[in-house]
């Protein structure tokens, strides 16, 4: 029954997280758009403009195989860490279970 409880909380929390963001975002992204052809009262000046010119320069950023070794390494970590957490619990089972 306990779980039954967990999952609903998160389930509520989760939810309660939605609607706060469904509800609070329109209010945040809203502007008023002045009619077309005008800016403030007064006509708008079409000034032509010159597109400007970057230059980007790419000088780092990570290697396929750094990626894929900190992939791996994220894994192996994770399965390490849950054989681990499964032997406790299995230990800790068995020790209820020798008690009772």
């Amino acid at each position: 029954m306990n779980h039954i409880r967990r999952i609903a909380a998160a389930l509520t929390a989760l939810t309660a997280t939605l609607v706060a963001t469904a509800v609070a975002a329109p209010a945040a992204f809203a502007t008023q758009v002045p009619p077309p052809g005008q800016l403030g009262g007064h006509p708008v000046k079409h000034i032509p403009t010159v597109p400007v010119q970057t230059h980007t320069m790419v000088a780092g950023g990570m290697r396929g195989w750094q990626i894929v070794l900190i992939v791996v390494g994220a894994a192996l970590l994770a399965a390490t860490v849950a054989v681990l957490l499964g032997r406790a619990r299995a230990a800790r089972r068995d020790a209820i279970a020798a008690a009772a």
